[in-house]
């Protein structure tokens, strides 16, 4: 495992992503009841089993599932080094969603009916297009008041400014 945290530091991989990874390979050793290194093979077998299960027994989302793959096929191919081959797993079930899409107007209402820091952070989250936590990060100095974009200083933020959709929703947003 600690080999595992380290490759994914040194490919500079985020702290949620070395978790969730490690989290996934726990299961698969758990799954098999792996006690050393050399159990992990024959590889191909095993994830089919691991992931198969994961879709039957487990019923898990496609994104689950995939995030699991992903998981075992870094360590195989970065920290084992070893080459898989086809991996045929049963898949889990894609649901059919029809995307919902607000209004102009049910934005207004929505964002009318909330007060305070939530509101600020949905205007800002609308406005923006940000992530959750890319605005929870944002500071004060991450905003110029004067030409309104915002700044990102973050380290994983891109370190350019953003122009959110015209002026009037930074001011709308209680910031300007």
């Amino acid at each position: 495992m600690d080999q595992l945290q380290e490759v994914m530091r040194l490919k500079h991989y985020s702290i949620r992503t070395e978790t969730s990874y490690c989290e996934w390979v726990k299961r698969y050793i758990k799954f098999h009841h792996m006690r050393s290194r050399d159990e992990l093979f024959p590889a191909e077998a095993k994830m089919e089993l691991f992931l198969s299960d994961l879709a039957v027994a487990g019923h898990v989302a496609v994104s689950t599932q995939n995030q699991a793959f992903n998981a075992l096929l870094f360590l195989y191919r970065e920290v084992l080094h070893h080459d898989l081959g086809q991996v045929s797993a049963l898949r889990a079930d894609r649901p059919v969603r029809v995307p919902v899409v607000l209004t102009v107007e049910e934005v207004r209402q929505v964002l009318g009916a909330m007060t305070g820091t939530p509101q600020l952070v949905a205007k800002v989250l609308y406005g923006a297009g940000l992530r959750l936590l890319e605005a929870l990060r944002l500071r004060v100095q991450d905003v110029d008041f004067g030409m309104k974009p915002l700044f990102f200083s973050a380290r994983s933020m891109p370190p350019f400014p953003l122009a959110i959709t015209g002026p009037e929703n930074l001011c709308a947003a209680g910031i300007g």
